[in-house]
């Protein structure tokens, strides 16, 4: 007569490790949307409720393209971008723009532009009072860069 087997060990899953990197974060919800607005290239990022959260915007005039981020109601305040790459913080304000938003000029020439747009599949953006948003570094970026640059 043949004993039973015993019962298999139970087993042990270790819970996951809390990470901390950027990286690893819940991407922001939403899509990048790109137009041509009064012969300015322009992509914004929306949220599934349809509020803008991220625009860049080519003023070929200036030579730059401006980031708007929208935020409390601070008249200034750092703007941290975060790329694969590269961590800079902008100083920020308000541009007299819709909606509480900081806004930094970036020189059209900028190597942090190409960061972003080169960014391994997502840039942070980050800003004093506001939670840190995740984003996608997808063509429309680029498309506003290249534009701005005259390519």
């Amino acid at each position: 007569m043949a004993l039973p087997s015993p019962a298999p060990a139970p087993l042990f899953i270790p819970m996951p490790k809390q990470s901390n990197d950027w990286r690893d974060a819940p991407a922001t919800e939403g899509d990048w949307r790109w137009a041509l607005e009064d012969g300015a290239s322009v992509a914004r990022f929306a949220s599934p409720a349809a509020a803008t959260l991220v625009e860049l915007r080519c003023d070929r005039p200036a030579g730059v393209v401006r980031l708007r981020r929208a935020a409390s109601a601070a008249e200034s305040a750092p703007l941290t971008v975060i790329t694969t790459s590269t961590t800079r913080v902008l100083s920020a304000a308000t541009d007299g723009g819709p909606g509480p938003v900081l806004a930094a000029a970036l020189p059209v020439r900028d190597p942090l532009l190409d960061a972003i747009a080169f960014s391994r599949g997502r840039f942070a953006l980050d800003a004093p009072g506001t939670a840190p948003l995740y984003l996608p570094s997808w063509p429309e970026i680029s498309r506003v860069i290249e534009d701005c640059r005259g390519g």
